[in-house]
């Protein structure tokens, strides 16, 4: 007990170091790539971006787990580039690098700022680990400025457990995902065989920061989504709006997260044995304390794979596999999606809405 309170201690300073430093981003190992550029200078890392923050698209998200968009909206703010880089991802058109506008962390603390005035629920900043000091930055800035809202991480999981420690006292709710454990699949989907070791220590490292759940109670609403009781399997079910996660129906009382953990799972298709793995890794490390979303949303980008099986959407029969292993391993606390939730129209339009200034 001891060696590991001093090494969190060091890893704790470490992270506190980064967060303070100028250069970090001169000779960049923010990710678990470490490629070393000089992203001050204008070089482009791994993650297809230098040190300027780029933004896509900065508003109110209706389609997030219900405990985070609610009724009025996750205010999400996607941020350009990724240091993963799945070959079939859905958000191609930032991942990559090809869309988003720079502008100053000034401008990132007031979108922030703009989102909570618009009465989002939370500001959910979508894979900005590429972007952590500057992150820092806005969101300290924003801070003093009056934002109040919960701050959720959106994370492929590949993180490091350094960088995260600089979000630590920033970060409300972490909203990782647990892609593979099996390294040749993550060699052969996203070029990163390391995967598995980086994405489960960032995850505990996420539950150390966050290690209990906690809601907050809203108006009493006939059209409700609820978070007790088991989300997989029993009771009337209903959505709310297409491609939303389920949840119970009731006259309850509408509950928005405010601190915790939620990790995701996109089932692939053809891989279900893999995706009960993850759940069963999940489950059987941290049980009730944190929540599981199984997501059913895979969308071919484009219909030549080499690996036929990314070709195709993933079928009713494999995703109720997975609900049904979820189901009898003893998840409750958990997510699942119904609808045509494979589909361009559930990908966002990342247009710039709500990135430049607005005229007042």
């Amino acid at each position: 007990m001891g060696e590991e309170r001093v090494c969190q201690e060091e890893l704790r300073s470490c992270g506190e170091s980064l967060r303070q430093s100028k250069d970090v981003l001169e000779q960049c190992r923010l990710c678990p790539r470490e490629c070393g550029v000089n992203r001050s200078a204008g070089q482009q890392g791994r993650c297809r971006t230098d040190a300027t923050v780029r933004i896509a698209r900065a508003a109110l998200h209706m389609w997030e787990e219900p405990c985070l968009s609610g009724t009025e909206g996750s205010g999400a703010v996607f941020f350009s580039g990724c240091s993963l880089g799945c070959i079939y991802c859905q958000n191609h058109e930032i991942s990559g690098g090809e869309a988003g506008l720079a502008i100053s962390m000034e401008r990132l603390a007031e979108i922030f700022l703009e989102l909570q005035e618009e009465g989002a629920n939370n500001i959910n900043l979508v894979t900005a680990g590429h972007y952590i000091p500057q992150v820092c930055d806005a969101l300290e800035r924003s801070k003093r400025q009056g934002l109040s809202l919960p701050i959720v991480y959106n994370s492929s999981g590949y993180e490091k457990v350094e960088s995260l420690k600089c979000l630590e006292g920033l970060v409300d709710i972490y909203l990782p995902d647990l892609k593979y454990l099996d390294r040749e699949l993550a060699a052969r989907y996203s070029h990163a065989p390391d995967y598995p070791e980086y994405a489960t220590a960032a995850l505990a490292e996420m539950v150390r920061q966050q290690p209990k759940v906690r809601f907050r109670a809203k108006q009493e609403s006939g059209d409700i989504r609820r978070l007790e009781g088991d989300l997989f399997g029993g009771g009337e079910q209903e959505t709310g709006v297409p491609g939303s996660h389920q949840a119970e129906s009731g006259k309850q009382r509408e509950q928005v997260m405010e601190k915790g953990v939620i990790v995701r799972h996109l089932l692939l298709p053809g891989h279900v044995r893999e995706a009960k793995h993850v759940v069963e890794y999940l489950y059987r490390t941290y049980g009730d304390q944190i929540y599981i979303s199984l997501m059913n949303q895979y969308t071919p980008i484009r219909t030549d794979f080499a690996d036929k099986n990314l070709n195709r959407r993933v079928t009713r029969r494999e995703y109720q596999r997975l609900l049904d292993f979820a189901v009898e391993l003893g998840v409750t606390n958990g997510f699942c999606q119904e609808g045509a939730t494979a589909s361009e129209s559930f990908i966002p339009a990342f247009n710039y809405e709500g990135v430049l200034k607005k005229e007042k």
